[in-house]
């Protein structure tokens, strides 16, 4: 695709709105002349100062499509920027609308956090305006716009348990069985690196400890700890009681409200690993299938069977755990919405405290964006497994706490934490919202430091890989050490 600007730079959102309908396209941004002839879906965005408004047009071409839009915006560019991007981008979406025959549940909403998106527009304008302003402006679906207020709902409740002082903890374990084809994360997988992760629990659990002292003596407040990765439960027991011992060690868990664990990968999880994580106060664990077919599990290269997710999740509650996560994913290759049905209905028989279920996305350093072409024709399917999900899941009494999107999803779709009454994971609100400080530890962790009352954050980052890890612990204490700065410099009465 060819998108061709004259008289403004807007090429970032024109740029997104484009990839909701073409996600895979390779964007080709041009500031000169649109060439007479050109191969290809072409757009071309103009805009002209008019005096007391802007002159906005917008075209699309592609074979025998050829058509044009415009619209005008008081004002000028230079005191009305932001109007006059949203117009060109509502005007580009009319058009891909008309060239490509469907349109988007979330409509020209691109970014990440509609919820918090739709929490800005309640605060400034009402609830009503904003109800307004998501349908009219940003043209969201009812069914969507519903999901969102819904969500919005309930994480207001358990945002109002965050205090200035606040913060979590993110404990990184870098390392998986194997690497799953829709992953684009930076793990290592046992074979790779497992004469790392000795060294690794060591290391973390030093900096750990360092953490700790940090927020002893800012005299921050501990809320939520998440162990993520990667798979936690790829560490032996020994290993994970190590570091648990380093969390309660280095931190005041008086405080806290959440402690969850990662047993992602069921064919990390043992009868040993479960009893030491029950044992050292951890009351919320994830095990996660991602699909309960067969054939799809195999697909995607996950290395376990059904079984052992079945058996992963007995496994748990016999340890004690009376709040266990699923993950799911919609729109996975080779899955169909009857075969996500019975996915959905499979773990419903095991009532879960809550269920998370994502759309798959397209990253383009997965192994289903290298090594293959993604399932085009999955894609509608993965639209109406979405809508199952949030018409299923609440008859069997879950409801939405928290909501994010990803670029380039199949379908367009949106990723829902669905929990029962009392059993909403915290983190993932605290994370999603950022709401407060969350200090990371580990290979591939960014501390976000967040100044309370206001939008503002600052970001320090770890080391992405475990042996840049191992061998760099000093540089990441120092690292930290702006911790107590940006405290000193924002934080302090």
């Amino acid at each position: 695709m060819h998108l061709y600007l004259r008289g403004n730079d807007f090429h970032f959102e024109l740029e997104n709105v484009s990839r909701l309908f073409l996600p895979l396209e390779k964007i080709y941004t041009h500031h000169e002349e649109i060439p007479d002839s050109i191969d290809g879906l072409t757009v071309e965005c103009c805009s002209v100062n008019r005096g007391e408004h802007v002159a906005l047009c917008c075209r699309v071409r592609l074979d025998g499509f050829d058509e044009a839009l415009e619209s005008t915006v008081p004002g000028s560019l230079e005191t009305n920027p932001d109007d006059c991007e949203l117009e060109l981008c509502t005007l580009l979406y009319h058009l891909l609308v008309k060239l490509l025959g469907f349109t988007q549940g979330w409509g020209l909403i691109t970014g990440v956090r509609p919820v918090k998106l739709l929490r800005r527009l309640t605060r400034e304008m009402g609830p009503d305006a904003a109800r307004t302003y998501f349908r009219d402006k940003l043209l969201v679906s009812d069914q969507k716009r519903i999901l969102c207020e819904t969500t919005l709902l309930a994480e207001d409740k358990l945002l109002a348990l965050s205090q200035p002082k606040s913060f979590s903890l993110y404990v990184s374990i870098p390392f998986c069985p194997t690497r799953c084809d829709y992953c684009s994360f930076v793990s290592q997988t046992v074979v790779q690196a497992k004469k790392l992760i000795p060294t690794y629990v060591e290391q973390l659990c030093q900096e750990i400890a360092y953490t700790g002292r940090l927020a002893k003596e800012l005299g921050l407040r501990l809320e939520t700890v998440y162990f993520g990765g990667g798979t936690p439960t790829t560490l032996s027991a020994e290993q994970l009681t190590a570091l648990f011992k380093a969390v309660e060690g280095a931190f005041d868990l008086s405080t806290l409200r959440e402690y969850t664990v990662e047993a992602g990968r069921p064919d990390t999880v043992t009868p040993e690993k479960m009893a030491a994580i029950h044992a050292a106060g951890v009351g919320r664990v994830s095990i996660n299938p991602q699909t309960l077919q067969p054939e799809v599990l195999a697909g995607i290269g996950r290395k376990h069977t059904v079984e052992q997710f079945y058996d992963a999740f007995d496994m748990a509650r016999k340890a004690g755990f009376t709040n266990i996560n699923t993950d799911l994913i919609a729109g996975l290759p080779g899955d169909d919405y009857e075969g996500f049905s019975r996915t959905i209905e499979g773990v419903l028989s095991l009532a879960p405290e809550s269920i998370t279920v994502h759309t798959l996305s397209m990253k383009r350093a997965s192994n289903i964006m290298l090594q293959k072409r993604p399932d085009y024709g999955v894609e509608a399917d993965a639209v109406r497994m979405v809508k199952l999900s949030a018409a299923r899941l609440p008859e069997a009494g879950y409801a939405p706490y928290y909501l994010y999107r990803q670029s380039r999803t199949v379908g367009n779709q949106e990723n829902v934490g669905w929990a029962k009454p009392g059993y909403e994971g915290l983190y993932n609100v605290y994370i999603m919202d950022e709401t407060h400080t969350i200090l990371g530890c580990g290979a591939g962790a960014v501390s976000k430091l967040k100044q309370p009352g206001t939008d503002y954050l600052e970001r320090i980052f770890n080391y992405k890989f475990p042996y840049e890890y191992n061998t760099g612990l000093e540089e990441m204490l120092a690292r930290k050490n702006a911790v107590p700065e940006f405290y000193h410099k924002y934080c302090e009465e």
